[in-house]
Formats: structure tokens, sequence, C-alpha cells
């Protein structure tokens, strides 16, 4: 028998602030539901991301949804689970991991930086060819000077105030075959980082994703790789805008951030 109603958190991920970062609805639940059911709850939430877990033997299950389809990682939505379980529902956890469909992640609490850590996948990227990167700086509206590909595409730009201001085309966006993002060297930023971006997935019902921790696992072993070190502080330069420290061990990537509660109530079901 389905419950009537669901605990719902929303959380700011990669933000120490509310109304900054990437906000995130969160319902932890006691047994799965149905998936028309969370892509319903989802489409109601109307954010980028509406994550649910559950228990699951000696971890979690976790899934994420967008307002328009089911996604295979996401990373500020895993780091507002894990905010959730570790400061609303079990204070003491340190640490947990999460069945997904990206296999286990694991999420650790850093106190010293009072940030949670999440270890992912690395993927690196290859270039495209010369019809895809044409299709990307019409879409974007700018001519990169590099555009790469692993799980989405990546335009690279000379510097911050150039990722400041695209204005890309959405609907040109929306017919790539995949999610598009756009980073720089953090050159000229006030407060100095390694590297910036943002991103944009109109296909899946985001035209642009305040702070995405998935696309740090492209970015990190990039910019790993061009700057020749691999621990890096990042900034998604959205509007809302986000903090992330992320460092390549392997094949894997550390995404750190911080977040904060927003909301806190019930859903009726």
């Amino acid at each position: 028998m389905l419950p009537s109603t669901l605990p719902l958190y929303q959380v700011d991920a990669f933000s120490e602030r509310p109304f900054a970062g990437n906000p995130a609805a969160v319902c932890p639940l006691e047994a799965p539901i149905p998936e028309a059911l969370m892509q319903d709850i989802a489409a109601e939430n109307n954010l980028s991301e509406t994550a649910f877990f559950s228990p699951d033997g000696d971890a979690f299950s976790l899934r994420w949804f967008t307002p328009t389809t089911e996604v295979d990682l996401c990373g500020h939505a895993t780091l507002a689970s894990a905010f959730v379980l570790m400061t609303e529902l079990d204070p003491a956890r340190t640490e947990v991991t999460f069945r997904t469909r990206s296999g286990l992640l694991s999420v650790r609490r850093d106190a010293t930086r009072d940030a949670f850590v999440m270890n992912f996948p690395a993927w690196p990227a290859s270039p495209v060819d010369a019809p895809t990167r044409d299709a990307v700086a019409r879409a974007i509206g700018v001519v990169p000077r590099e555009v790469v590909r692993a799980r989405a595409l990546f335009a690279l730009v000379d510097d911050a105030a150039a990722v400041r201001a695209v204005t890309p085309d959405f609907a040109a966006l929306a017919a790539l075959p995949t999610t598009v993002g756009i980073t720089a060297p953090g050159t000229g930023e006030t407060d100095p980082v390694d590297f910036v971006s943002r991103y944009f997935a109109p296909g899946y019902g985001v035209p642009e994703d305040p702070v995405t921790g998935s696309a740090h696992c492209t970015l990190a072993p990039l910019w790993a790789s061009r700057l020749g070190k691999t621990s890096l502080r990042a900034r998604q330069v959205s509007r809302r805008g986000g903090e992330l420290w992320c460092e390549l061990a392997g094949d894997r990537v550390r995404i750190a951030g911080k977040a904060c509660l927003v909301i806190k109530g019930t859903l009726y079901v």
C-alpha cells in the first residue's frame, strides 16, 4: 500500500547560504514507490532534480528525476540527499553509500571544511568532429577554442568573462544529441578559482542548470590535464552560482561542496 504522505526537503547544494547553488528536492522513503509516482512528484516540484532514496541492505538506493525524465547521475541531488541523511535524519552518521544507475557512490562528511565529499566516476573527454564543433558554436553563439565530448559536450572558451557572456539558443541546444557545458580557466575572477563553467540541458527540461556536479566528472580530469594539478577549485557561474572542490584520483573524481536546508515539509500523494 502506498503512503499517503512523504517527507520532503529542499536543499540548496554547492552553497553555504540559501537561494544560491542548485536547489534539489529530496524525498526519503521507507520503501521504493512506483517510478510513475516519482516522475509525477519531480514534475510537481519543477526543480532540476528530485532525489528519492530508500534503505537497501547496508546502503541506500538512490534515483534522480528531472521534471521530464530519470537521469543516470546527478551530483547536486546526491549532495542534497547525503546532507539530509547526515544532518536531518542521522546526525551521527559521517558516511553513506548509495546504489545508483551509475554504480556505488559514496559520500563522506568533511568536518574540517563543513562540506560533503562525493566519490564519482571520472569521464575523460575526447575531441569531436568539425560538424559537431560547428553545431555547438551555433547553439552557444560563440566560436569556442575547442569542443570535447564525454557524456556531454563541452565548449572551451578564453576566460570566465566569455563564459558569463554566453546567451545560447536553447532550441539549437535541445536539438544536439546531448547536453552542453561551457568552460574556461578562472582567469579574471575576483575570487580566484582554477576553472569556471555553465551547463545547459533543455532536452531534459532544464534550460540552464545552476550547478552541475556530474559535469565535473569530465571537467575535473579535463582541467587537471591542462593545468597540471589534481586538486582544483571550481565555480559554476550561473545566475545562482556555486562552488566546488574537485580532486582527481585515478578513474574517480572526488567532488566536494556545502549545502543548506531551505524547506522542510510534507508531500501529500
